[in-house]
């Protein structure tokens, strides 16, 4: 999932190659499905193939490729401050080694915001990303805000965290984000966690929720109690498997839907359509985006 790959168009090499992002004007609303032809894209932690995954440069490669839908991965610092970054540790995708070299595992539950702050979370990716740091999820979601991007968040370890899900639901609600545009139609809360989603479910349930995995299609009725998507990696399902999601009903009284990851080539992405998938979760969002419309 890391490996960056040369399937780039030339368009997203003409956007982001000089290091400058353009952002579209006047885009219109995309519909949320144009009939089967056309799963709905969303960008894997940003447009994480052209910028350094889970940063603010990565929201806005995003949405210089006009991609509404942003994928996430939310922490929480050892002062209970939300952070956006996919590990559980610091070490992949900063320099915490350099900056705290007496502090390993570098874990982010030890660091204070402040700390996590400090780090470099861009120079690994490329040198023209040096210095973007790792965001607050309160970043994010201003920055998102002001580009009218549409959010699926994902809750990393919930045990790790304990209470995270409450936590997060107040940081949504003060940036604005669970008034009832918000919740109907941009924001979609998951988690490997089975018990975090239902935690989620069940302190808001109008929120759309998202289970991260691959029930067994015997055990989907007791998930589809309090989630409204299956979300299972693209290597685990075929055609029969999306549909006997589709066949159930969630919560909210709507066909559960199935967004597949993490699919970055054009091949694989014509395939997860085939198979009737309803949103296809990628590092490379244009080359998804070209290959299935």
């Amino acid at each position: 999932m890391f490996v960056r790959t040369a399937t780039a168009s030339t368009t997203a090499a003409a956007l982001l190659g000089a290091g400058a992002l353009l952002l579209p004007a006047d885009r219109p609303e995309a519909p949320e499905r144009q009939g089967q032809d056309a799963p709905v894209v969303v960008a894997h932690r940003g447009a994480s193939g052209y910028a350094p995954e889970n940063t603010l440069a990565a929201v806005d490669a995003a949405d210089a490729l006009g991609i509404e839908w942003v994928e996430n991965d939310v922490h929480r610092t050892r002062d209970g401050v939300l952070v956006v970054l996919h590990d559980t540790d610091l070490k992949r995708t900063t320099d915490a080694e350099q900056v705290f070299p007496d502090r390993a595992p570098w874990a982010v539950k030890d660091f204070t915001a402040a700390e996590v702050a400090r780090l470099d979370a861009g120079s690994w990716f490329g040198a023209r990303f040096t210095g973007a740091r790792v965001p607050t999820l309160t970043q994010f979601l201003h920055r998102m805000e002001r580009n009218r991007q549409k959010l699926l968040l994902e809750i990393k370890s919930p045990a790790t965290y304990p209470g995270i899900e409450r936590d997060i639901i107040r940081v949504l609600g003060r940036s604005g984000w669970l008034d009832r545009s918000h919740v109907r139609s941009r924001l979609v809360i998951q988690s490997f966690g089975a018990d975090s989603v239902k935690k989620v479910h069940s302190l808001r349930p109008d929120i759309t929720t998202g289970f991260l995995g691959t029930p067994a299609v015997a055990d989907l009725p007791s998930y589809a109690a309090f989630t409204d998507q299956i979300n299972p990696s693209y290597a685990t399902i075929g055609a029969d498997y999306v549909a006997a999601v589709q066949r159930l009903k969630g919560p909210h009284g709507k066909r559960l839907r199935v967004n597949t990851w993490t699919v970055n080539k054009a091949a694989d992405a014509v395939k997860a359509r085939d198979h009737g998938v309803d949103g296809i979760i990628t590092n490379f969002p244009d080359v998804v985006r070209d290959a299935t419309s």
